[in-house]
């Protein structure tokens, strides 16, 4: 195994209320790593904290009212992120790991072409010239695979499709050649025939480009085809995180579980293919009231009393190498406890 790229320990983001209604503990002690090279895909339902993740990594969390909590770690390449001075911060971000925003229209700036905004990051951290810079966004344009790039190269956002406003925030973040890329529901608002070509070309890119992915969205089908491990956010906390074959033949926590469940399968029984959907009963909680002990345990069909009283730390689940397969459920302990679902 190699060392890894990236290094996330304990992240707690929280926030402050203007409301005085109390803290948001938006991200509440994640911990993970990325290796070079690989896909690793972050789900979970709107509010988990999956967001804010990615962007206390490259500390674009507006302080105030957030802030990143005394104790959380992150380092890249041996280096201590949130301790950087802001100059050596803005040498790594756009440069040496980038990110694709969600929402393509309102990221792009309406007054610029699309050359200028894709050439920019290489006019800031490799010092080319605006002429060189216009030449290497039409060879990035072409890269995406947006047709026509000498002309597509001096239009605004609002003269392009989304698909091609998609194709173009990734021009702008992969423009550098960065070691990692994070791409935030990169096919959000887009139809399933786009989505597909965009998660095409961002394996293809990687392939080409040898970078890392932390590919974050809530479509279990985009992980499925595209992550070499996945991780499952609830309510601020990783609740479980595995390979991705693993996950999903075999999701251990009851939450894991229901996103599965919800997920129509051409392989399901007539009688479920033809019928209803799962769901999972409940709302996420407010980030500012986590629930006490399992924060997943008002949703959960298979809490008990410890549940509602004990935080469960992730566990072990023995299914490979240690610490490939953790969870965080009392399940792990008390295996006779998960009775079959209605």
């Amino acid at each position: 195994m190699t060392e890894p790229l990236l290094r996330v320990r304990d992240l707690k983001t929280y926030f402050v209320t203007e409301q005085g209604s109390g803290t948001a503990r938006a991200v509440d002690g994640v911990s993970f790593e990325v290796h070079p090279g690989e896909t690793l895909g972050i789900v979970g339902e709107s509010g988990c904290g999956k967001t804010v993740t990615s962007l206390s990594i490259l500390r674009l969390i507006p302080e105030p009212p957030g802030h990143i909590r005394p104790g959380s770690f992150i380092e890249f390449e041996g280096r201590n992120l949130l301790t950087l001075a802001p100059k050596e911060l803005r040498a790594i971000r756009g440069n040496q790991i980038a990110m694709v925003f969600q929402e393509p229209m309102t990221s792009l700036n309406p007054v610029f072409t699309a050359g200028d905004q894709i050439g920019e990051a290489a006019v800031v951290h490799q010092g080319l010239s605006r002429k060189a810079a216009r030449r290497r966004a039409i060879d990035m344009l072409r890269l995406v695979g947006i047709p026509d790039p000498e002309e597509r190269v001096d239009h605004y956002p609002h003269q392009l499709s989304g698909g091609m406003r998609q194709r173009v925030m990734i021009a702008m973040a992969l423009i550098c050649h960065p070691k990692l890329l994070i791409a935030d529901e990169p096919t959000t608002a887009l139809d399933v025939t786009i989505q597909a070509q965009i998660l095409e070309l961002l394996d293809r890119l990687q392939a080409d480009l040898g970078m890392a992915v932390m590919l974050i969205t809530h479509d279990l089908g985009v992980v499925a085809g595209s992550a070499d491990r996945v991780i499952v956010m609830y309510a601020g906390q990783i609740v479980e995180q595995a390979p991705t074959v693993e996950l999903f033949a075999r999701p251990l926590h009851p939450y894991s579980e229901g996103l599965m469940a919800s997920v129509p399968r051409i392989d399901a029984p007539p009688r479920q293919r033809h019928g209803r959907l799962h769901t999972i009963p409940g709302q996420v909680p407010a980030a500012t009231a986590w629930p006490p002990g399992c924060r997943f345990h008002p949703r959960c069909p298979y809490a008990w009393d410890r549940c509602r009283q004990e935080e469960p730390p992730l566990l072990d689940a023995g299914t490979g190498e240690p610490g490939t397969h953790t969870v965080r459920c009392w399940l792990l302990t008390e295996p006779r406890r998960r009775t079959p679902r209605p």
